[in-house]
This record gives structure tokens, C-alpha cells and sequence, in this order.
């Protein structure tokens, strides 16, 4: 692992404003990832867990606080910047696998290279990757055709396909069966473990967070333990 770590976070506040009265998601929450680590981010509903992870994926901005991601201080990114920065350091695995109904699973995978001004072809690495997760036979299915679990394999996929710097899931196992999310844990898992890719797991369920390499645990938008 570098030195330098790949998430810092310091100081962290995010607030919002319901009428009068101001909600505090974030209470001053101070986070230190390294390169390559496997870190659940453990807690309860309304704990601050889903909040921290939309500043660290730069889909909102803090109130207050530092966050630095792979050396960039996100407070100093243009608009512009911080889509590149979405498009190019971090993946994203959400609960409810947010495929597109319309297109193939080959195509929702394409689509996030062709937003990324990429070329849209797998590289014999990627298939490789495909084929341990299981999807290389389900490719040309729309997603009516596909399980739970297939669906959320084709999310992961997407999520890695341009080899993202982090790879950010948000309660991915929440809309699975028991076999379905051991099954999506394992393939988290080994991609930290054979590939390297630093794995920033949110949930709630102690058994999913049992896969990671250090927990991290929330309470009322603070950092508990």
C-alpha cells in the first residue's frame, strides 16, 4: 500500500434544513482509507452512512470539512471536474441496481465507457473479469431476464469497468436473497483480494460487513468506533 491514503476525510459536516429546524447527517466525522483496503462503513438507518457516501462518490458537497480522494481536495473541483472525477476515480454499486430496462446487460456495462468518452469493447482482462462473475453467458438479456443477483453481478461490473480508483457499494446485498448476497460478497471480496480494488462496503447487516478488512461504525452522523 502507498503511504499516502487513497480517502481523507477530516472534520466533516453535512447538514440540511427541514423549515426552521436544522438535521445534522454528519457530525464532524473523520475517515482515513488506504489503498487497496476492503472498509465497511457499519451502522444503523439515518446514522450518516448513505450521506458519507454521496460526498465520497462526490454526488453532493459537504457543508464543512476536508475530503480528499486519491490526492484531490473535491472543495477544489470545478462542476466540470467533479463529473470527470465521478466518470473516472470512483464506481458505484447501489441497492437497487439502477440498470437501464431498455438496454442489454452488455450495453448498461458499455454505457458507462461511452459517457466516458471511451472506447465501448472489453478488454481480455474485463472478460476474464465477467466470466468470474458469472454474467459472461447473460450479456445480450435485458434485465427482466436476469435474477437479482445476475443484475446486481452486471451492476459490479459496470462499476469496474474502467478500473475506478474505489469502488463504492452502498447496501448492494439489501435487495438480494441469503445465497444471492453471499454470492455478491464473495465477488467484493475477491476483487479486493486478486485485483486490488479498494472496496468501500456501507451497510448495516453485520454479516456483510464480517467480509471486510476493518469496520468502521456510525451513529447519529458521528464515528463511533
Amino acid at each position: 500500500m502507498n503511504d499516502a491514503p487513497i480517502i481523507e476525510v477530516h472534520d466533516l459536516w453535512k447538514t440540511f434544513r427541514a423549515g426552521d429546524v436544522s438535521v445534522h447527517a454528519l457530525r464532524g466525522v473523520n475517515l482515513s482509507v488506504e489503498k487497496g483496503e476492503f472498509v465497511a462503513v457499519v451502522g444503523p438507518s439515518g446514522s450518516g452512512k448513505s450521506t458519507l457516501f454521496h460526498i465520497l462518490g462526490g454526488l453532493t458537497s459537504p457543508t464543512s470539512g476536508l475530503v480528499s480522494i486519491n490526492g484531490q481536495n473535491l472543495a477544489n473541483l470545478t462542476n466540470a471536474e467533479r463529473t470527470r472525477f465521478r466518470k473516472e476515480t470512483v464506481g458505484f454499486v447501489f441497492q437497487k441496481y439502477n440498470l437501464l430496462p431498455t438496454l442489454t446487460a452488455e450495453d448498461n456495462i458499455h454505457l458507462v465507457q461511452y459517457v466516458a468518452g471511451r472506447p465501448t469493447k472489453f478488454t481480455k482482462e474485463f472478460a476474464q473479469v465477467l466470466d468470474s462473475l458469472g454474467v459472461s453467458s447473460r450479456l445480450k438479456h435485458k434485465p427482466r431476464a436476469l435474477s437479482g443477483g445476475q443484475q446486481q453481478r452486471i451492476a459490479i461490473a459496470r462499476a469496474i469497468v474502467d478500473s475506478p480508483a474505489i469502488l463504492l457499494a452502498d447496501e448492494p446485498t439489501g435487495n438480494l436473497d441469503s445465497q444471492n448476497a453471499i454470492a455478491v460478497l464473495d465477488l467484493l471480496k475477491d476483487l479486493n483480494e486478486r485485483l486490488g480494488q479498494t472496496v468501500l462496503l456501507i451497510t448495516h447487516n453485520p454479516d456483510a460487513a464480517s467480509y471486510s478488512s476493518r469496520k468502521i461504525y456510525m451513529r447519529d452522523g458521528q464515528v463511533v468506533d
